[in-house]
């Protein structure tokens, strides 16, 4: 008998399963690539925690997995005598997110340690920032971001707010693994927990705090009122956590004319409106381009169902909308926080920005032609939390200007340490005043950044490799490219090969190496003799490798040729 199978028949014997439960797992009795898919092996957890489709079965998100999680969260807690200072609990409007989160916080109160939930769904940012403003040693996060209805996760912070470090969740493996998956011991009774005083909810009223600290972050806490009764903005949370603060925000903000996506402000897990609730996509806002074409406005903002990343469209010259990427919005931000930070007297000696190596190669010009400091992190926000961090302990804690993600994630603020929409729409929002302001769309803004900076763009691959096998898959083509590493893309030739995960840089021409300065990692980064880049890595959170194209050039057509090529070319050596 395979070892799935004898995992399977232990849960569908398990005395603690609900009939409802026992019922899923009955009705995949004769399917055995689902049942080796959901019962071969637990979840990965990794430095950006859980995240898998809600079935029954240890490699999936369930009320069990879920507990011995949380179990795990709870050894390290105590092993830095941490109880006291207690947990921070968040969850977005996922299916069983409330469940999960409820979870967590019995599994914490069985074990001594206090639990501060929020009593309804919040953006991923006030998680970090709850953190840090309660002072609590660890945080927990239920959600799967943008990915599809079927899915949902578990994110695991640290006292700093930023997601919990590669050391620290090997400890939390190590220790959940100790642990029957399917016991139900220690767990206290959540009404029980409250009452006991191990268990607090967060209301409204923490918001306030929360919404505070965004709201100090504004360069130009008047840019809006001045052209209020002119600018009009369209909003959609994607049936998400962003549904009440992002228009709080903005109506601070001195916006008078809002328009919000009706069919997708109430929260729901199932996100009946969009086929992937992912900003990054352009068809999540086909409802809103309707509505903004109707009313007149120049702008589209959605958040993601946590509210971590921001996606806009903005108006063209010829009237139609068009996708504002991650990379130029943050190119956009930076740009203008330099700017009008330096016009106002408020730019701090010393200043710096933080992206992933991923993003765009803009921010390079653009910081060095205004004396700012780059500091160039892998992906994941913890990274870039780290470099404020680094520099608080120096005494430099206002130099922060930005931090940013080509993923549609960015931080202005020191207040939290994870990707915040609802500030970034705040000073999206803000941006685009100023703008407006001066005739301005934020298209013809992004126009006026490369006259001034030069042509720069970027492209995003993504390879699936889905099934039982798609681990080994991803697994074997990066060893492949380890191996025989490519000469050229797209017929330039390389002219370094970087190995995040053996930590050396590599010159072709004379077998010179160098470290890379970063953490060990499955990254490998490619530049071209021209400056150009390709960049490989395997996704932390879906099945899939990820291919990041980034290049420069003086004219934008030859320069999308040559996009074409780098694609078509780092496709074709990435596919088995």
């Amino acid at each position: 008998m395979q070892n799935y199978q004898k995992e399977y028949e232990r849960w569908l014997n398990s005395p603690v399963l609900t009939d409802e439960e026992r019922g899923e797992l009955l009705s995949i009795q004769n399917d055995e690539e689902a049942k080796a898919m959901r019962h071969s092996a637990p979840m990965d957890f990794g430095t950006a925690g859980l995240r898998s489709t809600m079935y029954m079965g240890q490699g999936c998100m369930n009320r069990f997995t879920v507990a011995q999680t949380t179990r795990g969260i709870a050894a390290l807690i105590k092993s830095q005598s941490g109880e006291a200072r207690g947990v921070a609990i968040a969850y977005d409007s996922r299916n069983n997110s409330e469940l999960f989160a409820r979870v967590s916080a019995s599994v914490l109160a069985g074990q001594g340690i206090k639990a501060y939930i929020f009593n309804g769904i919040r953006p991923t940012p006030e998680l970090s920032f709850a953190v840090r403003e309660l002072g609590c040693i660890a945080g927990i996060n239920i959600t799967a971001s943008h990915n599809p209805k079927e899915y949902n996760g578990y994110k695991a912070y640290w006292e700093d707010g930023a997601q919990i470090g590669p050391e620290q969740a090997c400890v939390v493996s190590s220790e959940r693994s100790k642990f029957d998956v399917l016991s139900l011991d220690n767990i206290m009774d959540y009404s029980e927990g409250i009452k006991a005083g191990l268990i607090v909810e967060l209301d409204e009223q923490f918001d306030e705090l929360y919404i505070n600290a965004v709201m100090k972050t504004a360069v130009n806490p008047d840019a809006v009122k001045a052209v209020a009764d002119e600018l009009k903005v369209v909003y959609s949370p994607l049936h998400g956590a962003g549904y009440r603060l992002v228009p709080e925000v903005f109506s601070r903000m001195g916006l008078k004319h809002l328009y919000t996506v009706t069919e997708q402000m109430t929260p729901d897990g199932n996100f009946p409106t969009v086929k992937k609730p992912n900003p990054e996509y352009a068809d999540v806002f086909t409802i809103g381009i309707d509505i903004a074409n109707k009313v007149g406005s120049d702008l589209v903002i959605a958040t993601d169902p946590d509210s971590d990343r921001v996606g806009v469209m903005t108006r063209t010259p010829d009237g139609s909308f068009t996708t504002i990427s991650g990379n130029q919005m943050g190119a956009l931000l930076l740009d203008y926080v330099i700017k009008q930070r330096r016009a106002d007297g408020t730019l701090p000696e010393g200043a710096y920005c933080v992206k992933s190596i991923v993003s765009t190669d803009m921010a390079y010009k653009i910081a060095k032609d205004n004396g700012v400091k780059l500091h160039d992190v892998l992906t994941g926000f913890k990274f870039i939390g780290e470099v404020i961090k680094n520099y608080e302990k120096e005494g430099k804690a206002d130099a922060f200007l930005l931090g940013f993600e080509e993923s549609y994630g960015y931080l202005l603020g020191s207040y939290a340490r994870d990707k915040d929409a609802v500030e970034a729409s705040m000073m999206i929002l803000e941006m685009t005043a100023f703008y407006k302001k001066k005739g301005m769309t934020l298209s013809d803004a992004l126009s006026k950044l490369y006259e001034t900076y030069g042509l720069y763009s970027e492209r995003m691959i993504d390879i699936y490799m889905e099934g039982l096998d798609g681990i080994e898959k991803r697994k074997r083509i990066m060893a492949s490219l380890r191996e025989v590493p490519p000469t050229e893309f797209g017929g330039v030739k390389v002219y370094s090969v970087g190995d995040y995960k053996a930590g050396t840089v590599t010159r072709l021409s004379d077998g010179k190496t160098e470290p890379t300065g970063q953490p060990s990692s499955d990254v490998l980064y490619y530049t071209l003799e021209n400056e150009d880049k390709i960049i490989v890595r395997p996704s932390g959170t879906e099945p899939k490798i990820k291919i990041y194209v980034l290049a420069h050039g003086e004219d934008m057509k030859a320069l999308n040729e040559k996009l074409d090529r780098y694609s078509t070319d780092s496709r074709k050596k990435t596919e088995e």
